[in-house]
């Protein structure tokens, strides 16, 4: 497959009443999508976090209260994206989730193709607050994902930030790499889409940024959030020439939408330009990328 039409979800953090109410809000935004003729849905880094609105005002406010309190809904969380994908055919990325793992808490995002099938993608590099305030851990595995619609890479918000771990995933085969985002600044969503973009650039690749957006007062974690959403291209022949396929309205909650063509990746890549993708090994002083692992969602 070539053309993919894709939705980059600017998710609204909400506080709901009950189980009901957030299902009921992701059915009306995953039909939306399916509606609009999307294909591949990403929600934001943390996503996940609207569930804590259902803890009380003392487990809201610590921190490590309610990563245990969000063990107990993982799997209802699981349970209700594969159903979504399954009933509208479509592949999403679901809002990140803090999963308890090996003694720990990873910062976990699962990819579900429309039988309903997962696998998932932990952040690798943990910012300040998750590593010095939060105690979330980093990944241990590297993957991209063998999907109907191509091979799929994830990165998390910072991940994006480092070249290596992209490149290990364009390496692998990936085309698109997802970068679902929750930052607390402006600088911080720059930082992030400016990661995007140079990998973008770097690996002449599709990056697609979910950010989250609103704001959560009750949340010790999450209180402030703002972005855009934007899905990014090299600048090169048949691209834009900006490299951007489509961006969001600041802060505004919303789907983004994109239809991206992956065969002017390959054009590109093979006679563009110019050829970053192949000129990649020109650069003096090359590490060694981390291992991948290709999981197939076909």
């Amino acid at each position: 497959m070539s053309s993919i039409r894709i939705a980059a979800a600017q998710w609204l953090i909400f506080a709901p009443t009950d189980w009901a109410a957030l299902e009921g809000t992701l059915d009306r935004w995953v039909a939306d999508a399916a509606t609009q003729g999307a294909e591949l849905l990403v929600f934001p880094e943390y996503g996940a976090m609207s569930l804590t609105g259902l803890f009380t005002a003392a487990i809201q406010q610590d921190l490590a209260a309610q990563l245990d309190a969000l063990q107990p809904l993982h799997a209802q969380w699981l349970a209700l994206h594969a159903r979504l994908a399954r009933q509208h055919g479509v592949h999403i990325l679901a809002g990140s989730y803090p999963v308890r793992d090996d003694g720990g808490y990873r910062n976990r995002a699962h990819l579900f193709e429309p039988s309903g099938a997962a696998g998932f993608q932990d952040k690798w590099t943990m910012t300040r607050f998750e590593r010095e305030h939060w105690g979330i851990s980093a990944g241990r595995m590297l993957k991209v994902f063998d999907t109907a619609l191509g091979m799929i890479g994830i990165s998390i918000c910072y991940d994006i930030e480092f070249p290596m771990l992209t490149r290990a995933m364009v390496q692998a085969g990936a085309m698109l790499i997802l970068a679902p985002s929750c930052t607390d600044a402006a600088a911080g969503y720059w930082r992030v889409r400016l990661g995007a973009q140079a990998r973008a650039l770097e690996n002449q690749c599709v990056v697609v940024q979910s950010p989250l957006v609103g704001d959560a007062r009750w949340s010790a974690a999450v209180d402030v959030n703002v972005g855009a959403a934007g899905v990014y291209s090299p600048p090169d022949r048949g691209l834009p020439d900006n490299g951007v396929f489509a961006l969001g309205a600041w802060n505004t909650p919303q789907w983004l939408f994109a239809d991206v063509d992956l065969s002017l990746l390959r054009r590109v890549r093979n006679d563009g330009q110019v050829l970053n993708h192949r000129d990649w090994a020109s650069q003096p002083g090359l590490g060694v990328l981390p291992e991948v692992v290709i999981e197939r969602l076909i």
